[in-house]
């Protein structure tokens, strides 16, 4: 019998910290766009704080509303606190809350810093991250988590951080949202292939449920590709090897027979990949700003 997490862990877990790089990455991209030593840190925080909060909100919503409607029942990913029933749905949809009141709160300061138009952006954000999976016609459950995550992970993070430092929108910015947008897509394929039986079983139509196990498969190429295409336009070619090289562990097993909890290990590759190509993005936006 598996032991269940401490208090603590649990809470972290249900976070579902390999997702977090969605959040993370594209604020360091869209903050290292002009020189360092004339970055606004304190609007690059507030971006940081906004995302990672809206993120693990968003993961806390719908660990509440696909555990109150039994679709975890079905799933063999990671620890989720509703269905486990360690702790009361209330008190994981009260976390869910208390995230996005911390964005929103880093939202009204940022937006009284730069723009108010911000808060706008922000406030849908937050409806988006709430009615992915809750509410009585949760889009996630109909294949567009996908055109989300593209446009609030990708476009939206990545410029607007670079609009906040900016008080415009250079072109790369969304070529470099392209690129980020992609790089989450791929973070979510890899969580509904591992999931396509439990989300068939569940009438959970994403994507990658109504493509089955081996044409979802290509999902995830193109994923791939969309973070290629984003690098060229940003004109960061040294890029492309590497995003290659980077999510080829997970391109193979997404092409493998492996199925269901085979699967856990995809979704590490993606983060990391995740990480290493904000990083490396990071470093030479920095040094082309700085030399520029």
């Amino acid at each position: 019998m598996i032991e269940a997490p401490g208090v603590q862990q649990r809470w972290v877990l249900a976070a579902r910290p390999r997702t977090l790089p969605a959040a993370g990455v594209p604020v360091i991209v869209g903050t290292l766009l002009i020189r360092p030593l004339t970055i606004n840190w304190l609007n690059s925080v507030l971006c940081l704080v906004i995302a990672l909060a809206l993120q693990v909100a968003t993961n806390y919503a719908n660990d509440y509303s696909d555990g109150i409607r039994g679709t975890d029942e079905e799933r063999v990913g990671p620890f989720r606190l509703t269905v486990s029933k360690l702790v009361t749905a209330k008190s994981v949809r009260n976390a869910a809350g208390l995230g996005f009141a911390m964005a929103g709160v880093a939202g009204l300061w940022l937006a009284s810093r730069t723009s108010w138009w911000l808060v706008l952006i922000g406030l849908s954000a937050m409806l988006a991250g709430w009615f992915y999976t809750g509410g009585p016609k949760p889009y996630g459950y109909y294949g567009f988590g996908e055109l989300f995550v593209f446009i609030y992970f990708g476009l939206v993070a990545t410029v607007g951080t670079a609009y906040v430092q900016h008080g415009t929108i250079p072109t790369r910015a969304w070529w470099l949202g392209v690129a980020v947008g992609f790089m989450a897509c791929a973070l979510l394929e890899a969580n509904n292939l591992r999931d396509v039986d439990g989300d068939r079983a569940v009438n959970k139509k994403t994507l990658a449920a109504r493509l089955g196990r081996q044409r979802g498969a290509w999902l995830y190429v193109l994923c791939v590709a969309g973070v290629v295409v984003g690098v060229i336009g940003a004109r960061q070619l040294a890029v492309v090897l590497a995003t290659v090289v980077l999510y080829l562990p997970a391109l193979r097993l997404s092409f493998s027979k492996k199925q269901g909890r085979e699967l856990v290990v995809m979704l590490q590759y993606s983060a990391r990949a995740q990480l290493a190509l904000g990083a490396l993005l990071g470093v030479l936006l920095a040094s082309n700003a700085y030399w520029g």
